[in-house]
């Protein structure tokens, strides 16, 4: 199977049940920023960070591919049906479970701070953003996205933040603030 098809050639793709859309659709839109805040965790993995939280990283990159499916199945026709296209409740209570343990890691927070540091807390400062931005894209939806994926989305850019700050605080890299 060749990696170009040329069916795109004319601005379309399809969705997951086939259905013809613009690259442009807003659907399309949310599920490429779910696809770049993957490639940012990819890119935080890279720099090896410590294996608790390199672990975690990789289930949350197989979780954005589930959600991209999701969201690229706005009938609900095929994904559902796909295991591990599977997103649940439990998947947004193992990441507060995540955000609790780092956070117990972290002096509090008193004022922002600017994003940086490491180069593996400063991509996840990066997806932090992009997961903000998919958020937003998400909610735009019409018809609206399944209100997990939103809760999960939300939770997620809570845990980046987090985890940037617990890998730049082993780094022995300091906060800078605002």
């Amino acid at each position: 199977m060749k990696i170009y098809t040329r069916t795109g050639d004319a601005g379309e793709t399809s969705l997951f049940d086939g259905t013809r859309v613009s690259k442009a659709d807003a659907r399309v839109d949310a599920y490429g920023e779910v696809d770049e805040v993957n490639a940012y965790l990819g890119l935080a993995r890279a720099s090896r960070p410590d294996a608790d939280i390199d672990e975690p990283l990789l289930q949350i990159q197989r979780d954005l591919f589930a959600l991209g499916a999701r969201l690229a199945d706005p009938a609900s026709r095929i994904a559902a049906r796909v295991t591990k296209a599977a997103v649940g409740d439990a998947d947004v209570t193992r990441l507060e479970a995540l955000i609790d343990r780092f956070e117990a890691e972290l002096p509090p927070l008193t004022r922002f701070i600017l994003a940086g540091g490491a180069p593996a807390g400063a991509a996840l400062h990066v997806a932090r953003t992009v997961c903000r931005r998919a958020e937003r894209r998400i909610v735009s939806l019409q018809p609206a996205a399944d209100t997990l994926i939103v809760r999960y989305v939300n939770r997620l850019s809570d845990l980046l933040f987090v985890l940037a700050r617990v890998v730049n605080r082993r780094a022995g890299v300091p906060e800078i603030e605002w």
